[in-house]
């Protein structure tokens, strides 16, 4: 898997391309707590080019989350993929986790 990164203004953009699996989990784990060092807690990722995703991902997800939580913060997804919304509806995580269909609508969701 690939990340990327960009900022719209005081948002972190996680741009994933891949498949965001046990071995990728890892590597977005890293730069989420990378991330939450340099005391950055809006975050955004950006999944349009992921086209799985498996329990480790998710759990990757949610563990992100509850970090930026803890600290005032928040993470959104955005840009999923039908196979891949279907498993966030299947977990229920689309409860959990704010999900917009571009990074624009999400950037602007943040207080």
């Amino acid at each position: 898997m690939e990340i990327a990164d960009r900022r719209i203004e005081d948002k972190d953009v996680l741009v994933l391309k891949g498949r965001l699996e046990i071995a990728s989990a890892k590597k977005l784990k890293s730069r989420v707590s990378n991330l939450i060092q340099e005391n950055r807690f809006k975050l955004i990722v950006d999944m349009t080019d992921v086209d799985f995703i498996d329990s480790s991902g998710l759990g990757t997800l949610v563990s992100a989350l509850r970090a930026v939580n803890e600290k005032n913060g928040d993470l959104k997804v955005v840009g999923l993929q039908q196979q891949v919304r279907s498993v966030f509806e299947l977990t229920r995580l689309h409860r959990i986790l704010g999900i917009f269909d571009d990074v624009e609508a999400a950037a602007k969701s943040f207080p």
